[in-house]
């Protein structure tokens, strides 16, 4: 370009920038609170009728940019404070005062209708937690203020393994239960529990939890049996600067489990607008403590993945099996022994039949639970993510949560995860009207192993259970068996001839602790599953694809209209530990859509939402959900609402390929016609377990396996009273599950002769996915009373109910879930002096159950627990001080049979820019 033409162009360009700059305004202020005038952070400031605004910093400052000509109008919003509209019609710094709400049942909530609506007008039951309640409950993890909801149930299988699940139906590994975090569901794909204590968001990012009771298949695909829990993080764009928090705490003050013992819980999160249109955030967290143990030493009488508590010890019962003692579960009846002494020596012969008549039943001796299992529980993970706005309604979301630790996990057997790595990765694009998401959840089980199998084969590996041909005197119960004998002879009592024949057998056993120990036990639990060790290498990944849009412009005067739909693909790799997969990886995949309509009827005092979604995976028949809701108004903060809900799940990854031998003659088995064939149920027949130990075998009968489902119907109301200080909320529901899901335990001759059945030893036990017969029932209420007292104290309780019917005898249900459960929760989150002084006490109270699981069955007494905390904020300098325990009264309490007791934690921790 020449010279000439150069200069007008430069000037042509210098003269737009200069009307464009000159056409930008620029609004800065600061919002405060008008209490205690301090600078509320993430307050949203918005020009009205615009999507136009921004957000507060930490402390409360804002800086606005727009094209538009003054005067505009900003809408100013936060949770927990009263909406503000202020008039700009100049440039000048703004001082702007909000006034704290003291109105119930305002927030707005998203999950119940995949609309943003008042949680008033709520069509389902629907809690909601958001980050202020986070700030200031009484408990040391987030996870822990699910527990206190209307109508949880929560598992803890450990310190960092916790469960949470609403209408029964609970257990480590619960299916029947979803768990979104920021759009993904948080199932380990292999595993088949929900990871949230390991890979999901640190405390710091965590915006509010929604929390959904009872069926929501329609909207949230299969799974949502018994409710769902999504968890929302917190935008950079609107929650900014560094934030941090040291908890430090100790826990086994009473020393009954272990010493005293710190508890580390320390977090970090720093998020930055660059621009307007780019914003990023990084959060960590690190949890360290010494790990709650399962100590219940108790005898458990085992058949196959049943069984019950019988009277008797290690000192008085040989086939002594602790519920928390692991490498007992080996045992035989010694008399095979005491017969081959007796054909060695015929003149003993005669006494051996008088001690012989009845079976001799003899267990190896085990170990407990913390001389095998890694003490240091330790938990970290980061997460971040780079969000665009690449035009003000529509922002490219790129995120990444990644976490890795050990824990401890309750399913068939006892598990230790150690080194457990977990991440999923997401990108999306949300707008107003529609999202596109696409995730990956990649899962590595590192050196996580059976913890009960590797004990079993620590004895193995020490000393045979059964000699080699060549020696067979050399095997374990060989020794114990001419010992007994020899003891017997010599005229010891039964009990103490037992008692010796156990001391020799045990000479040379590695003690807990000692280096031969740890040799052995570390090369066993080293080793995969399939190769005679405890490992499994469970590295199963999950890809998803979803997209919803909002038709509602386009179909306006008719309802507001919203579709979408997913594709999923799961990928089953553990080489042959888990699944049936050693000759490769096992694909699986579904795919799913769905439709709804709202629509208002006598100017909104009715509204009516109908929804409808059907999904098909590649080994089950299709299924299609509707689901129908209504809101009745009865006048302005008082609302009836009504609905008809269906939900159903494929049976999980695990319920479909498992084939997992988990020792004592007992293998559990996905429910695929190919592992029936596989183990020749065919031409090898199986009868029912029952049967067989009543001594008449009936053939066990398999139909084609079906997805669950259940249709179930509600009625609940929520208003507000007593001048919008008492929030008023119950629910009623009835619900009946088609094709309800059991296990069933059938036996298998081990030589193809149905007389051998007869001989534990020659039967082979499998654990099976079936459908139970007929209709199961399950029924409940649930109520909560809200009120703010003067003052800005509150007092809230609830209390709910969960009831199961109509299952058969003979198959495992695992309702797990107290009949009655009540919370009572009272605090104040600013008084004293300037307010600056906070304080939540919440009591919670479970009736005893009877708990079913593949590991273990037994009655649960009743819970009673105190939580409490007490904090000071220092406002200059953004921070808070928080003193608080969980279980304050230590009374210790267990969430499942064989999982740990749990006891006290106390803690202090200290925040810096918490929002």
């Amino acid at each position: 370009m020449s010279k000439r033409l150069l200069y007008p162009v430069m000037l042509l360009f210098a003269g737009l920038f200069t009307v464009a700059a000159s056409a930008q305004t620029t609004i800065r202020g600061n919002v405060k609170n008008s209490s205690n005038n301090e600078g509320v952070g993430a307050v949203s400031v918005e020009i009205k009728g615009t999507s136009v605004g921004t957000y507060t910093d930490g402390s409360g400052n804002f800086v606005l940019t727009t094209s538009q000509k003054l005067p505009i109008t900003l809408v100013i919003s936060s949770v927990g404070y009263e909406a503000k509209e202020v008039v700009v019609d100049n440039s000048a710094n703004l001082q702007i005062d909000l006034k704290p709400s003291v109105a119930l049942g305002q927030e707005v909530v998203i999950s119940a209708s995949r609309l943003p609506q008042r949680i008033l007008e709520s069509p389902v039951t629907i809690e909601r937690v958001n980050a202020a309640t986070l700030r200031t409950a009484p408990a040391a993890t987030y996870y822990d203020v699910v527990a206190n909801m209307k109508g949880v149930d929560m598992m803890a299988s450990s310190l960092t393994f916790k469960t949470p699940t609403t209408r029964g139906f609970n257990g480590s590994g619960n299916t029947r239960f979803t768990q979104i975090i920021d759009g993904m569901d948080n199932q380990a794909p292999g595993l088949n529990f929900s990871v949230g204590g390991v890979i999901g968001l640190t405390e710091l990012d965590v915006d509010n939890m929604e929390l959904l009771p009872g069926a929501s298949s329609a909207l949230y695909g299969p799974g949502g049996m018994n409710g769902t829990l999504l968890i929302s993080s917190k935008n950079p764009f609107k929650y900014q600067g560094l934030s941090l928090q040291v908890k430090q705490g100790i826990m086994h003050t009473d020393k009954k489990q272990r010493p005293t013992a710190p508890y580390y819980n320390w977090s970090f999160r720093w998020a930055k607008k660059v621009s307007e249109k780019f914003a990023f955030k990084i959060a960590t967290e690190l949890v360290q403590a010494k790990d709650w143990l399962g100590v219940d030493y108790r005898n458990y009488q085992r058949l196959g993945t049943s069984g019950k508590i019988i009277p008797g010890n290690r000192a008085t019962d040989p086939n002594y099996d602790g519920v928390n003692v692991y490498g007992d579960e080996t045992t035989t009846d010694i008399r095979a022994v005491l017969s081959a002494i007796g054909a060695q020596a015929p003149f003993l012969q005669s006494y051996i039949a008088s001690i012989s008549a009845n079976p001799i039943n003899v267990s190896r001796t085990g170990y407990n639970e913390a001389d095998i299992v890694n003490p240091n529980t330790i938990n970290y993970k980061i997460t971040g993510s780079l969000n665009y706005k690449i035009t003000n309604n529509i922002e490219a979301v790129f995120a990444a949560y990644w976490g890795t630790g050990n824990t401890v996990y309750t399913g068939s057997e006892r598990y230790s995860l150690k080194d457990l790595k977990l991440g999923q990765y997401k990108l999306e694009l949300n707008s107003k009207k529609w999202f596109l998401r696409a995730y990956t959840t990649q899962e590595n089980a590192g050196e996580s192993f059976n913890a009960t199998v590797t004990t079993r084969l620590t004895n193995e590996a020490w000393r045979p259970s059964a000699g080699p041909a060549s020696n067979p005197t050399s095997g374990w119960f060989f020794i114990y068996g001419q010992t007994y004998l020899a003891n017997k002879l010599g005229g010891l009592s039964d009990q103490d001839a037992h008692l010796a024949a156990r001391a020799l057998a045990d000479v040379g056993r590695p003690a807990p602790g000692s280096a031969a120990f740890k040799t052995i036990f570390d090369t066993i639990r080293k080793k995969p599953i399939v190769k005679g060790g405890g490992l499994f290498l469970d590295k199963t990944d999950l890809y998803n694809v979803e997209g919803q849009y909002n038709l509602s412009d386009l179909t306006k005067g008719f309802a507001d209209i919203l579709i979408g739909a997913n594709f999923k693909r799961y990928v089953l790799n553990s080489e042959g530990t888990l699944f049936a997969d050693s000759a490769g990886t096992i694909p699986i995949n579904e795919v799913g859509a769905y439709i709804q309509a709202t629509r208002g009827f006598m100017d909104d005092k009715l509204r009516v939402t109908v929804s409808g979604r059907y999904d098909k995976n590649q080994n089950f028949t299709g299924k299609f959900t509707p689901r129908a809701t209504a809101v009745i108004k009865l006048k302005e903060g008082s609302n009836i609402r009504l609905s008809f809900q269906s939900a159903y799940r494929f049976p999980s990854t695990q319920q479909q390929w498992i084939s997992l031998d988990i020792g004592s003659n007992v293998r559990l088995l996905g429910a695929v016609q190919e592992l029936k064939d596989f183990y020749k149920f065919s031409t090898n027949k199986v009868y029912t377990l029952a049967s067989v130990t009543a001594g008449a075998p009936v053939e066990a009968k398999f139909e084609t396996f079906k997805a669950e489902t259940v249709n179930s119907f509600e009625a609940g109301y929520k208003g507000l009273h007593a001048g919008k200080k008492l929030l008023v909320d119950f629910y009623g529901y009835y619900g009946q599950y088609t094709n309800f899901t059991v296990r069933t335990l059938v036996a298998q001759s081990k030589t193809g002769n149905v007389a051998d059945l007869a001989n534990a030893s020659l039967r082979q036990i499998y654990s099976v996915p079936t459908n139970a017969p007929g209709k199961v029932t399950t029924y409940g209420y649930g109520i909560s009373l809200d009120y703010r007292l003067p003052r800005n104290y509150t007092i809230g309780v609830n209390a709910s109910s969960d009831v199961l019917k109509d299952v058969d005898s003979g198959f495992i249900a695992s309702f797990n879930s107290p009949k009655y459960r009540a919370n009572v929760s009272f605090g104040n989150n600013a008084f004293g002096f300037k307010k600056r002084i906070g304080f939540n006490i919440t009591y919670r109270w479970q009736d005893a159950y009877f708990y079913e699981s593949d590991f273990a069955n037994g009655q649960l007494p009743e819970v009673h627990t105190l939580d409490a905390q007490i904090s000071y904020k220092l406002p200059a300098a953004k921070s808070i001080f928080k003193l608080g325990a969980n279980n304050l009264l230590n009374q210790y309490y267990r969430t499942g049979f064989g999982n740990p007791m749990v006891g006290g934690i106390y803690y202090v921790s200290f925040g810096y820019n918490v929002f």
